[in-house]
């Protein structure tokens, strides 16, 4: 049982092999890799720049915690008052 699964995986992967020897031997396949590794790339910048809008988001919410903290407490005035008269 176990040689007919090997022998099985081993078609498969003569049979993949092939597949991907005819696409690469196709007119426009070029064309075809080099924009999936474009994709890819712009892919991993587009990763790369949520993360950054990630730390932001963190930074936005501590900074609206400090001015809602901020806002709540009582104002104090400084300098002396003067009484009119």
């Amino acid at each position: 049982m176990a040689e007919r699964r090997q022998d099985l995986l081993g078609r498969l992967a003569d049979l993949s092999e092939e597949a991907v020897q005819r696409l690469a031997d196709a007119p426009g396949a070029d064309r075809a890799l080099q924009a999936l590794k474009a994709l890819g790339d712009k892919v991993d910048e587009l990763q790369r720049r949520t993360r950054g809008f990630e730390e932001l988001e963190t930074r936005l919410s501590a900074l609206e915690k400090k001015v809602s903290a901020l806002s709540k407490s009582p104002t104090r005035t400084s300098g002396s008052t003067t009484k009119k008269t």
